[in-house]
């Protein structure tokens, strides 16, 4: 069973920062596009960023774009998310997933994580 392994996530002031990690397995890691998704509570699971399996390529969601970066360390199999200037609609479970085509759609993303809580207070 395929394991992808968040942290980093944790509460916050507005206008702080975090970094968030997922951890994978290597067969999966290298050879897939990675991705961080969102939810909040009462919310539908959104599209946060995404990259390339060779870190060339990025998308990011209109509401992070400028605040969030998404980035892979391929010798370490691990996916980074560093957040700042956070805002408390930030709030939400954040999920690493893997997939094997560049997509924002979560459907096509076949692996998982647990997810990792931000809390961002006022």
């Amino acid at each position: 069973q395929v394991q992808l392994v968040e942290s980093g996530g944790g509460m916050v002031q507005a206008g702080g920062s975090l970094r968030l990690s997922c951890a994978a397995p290597e067969q999966i890691f290298r050879r897939y596009d990675m991705g961080w998704f969102r939810q909040a509570p009462g919310k539908e699971r959104e599209f946060v960023c995404s990259i390339s399996r060779n870190g060339g390529s990025t998308l990011y969601a209109d509401s992070v774009k400028g605040r969030f970066i998404i980035s892979r360390d391929n010798a370490k199999n691990t996916l980074y998310l560093l957040t700042s200037s956070l805002k408390p609609d930030d709030t939400a479970v954040y999920y690493c997933a893997a997939s094997s085509i560049g997509t924002m759609a979560a459907k096509l993303f076949r692996y998982w994580g647990q997810g990792t809580q931000v809390t961002v207070s006022s």
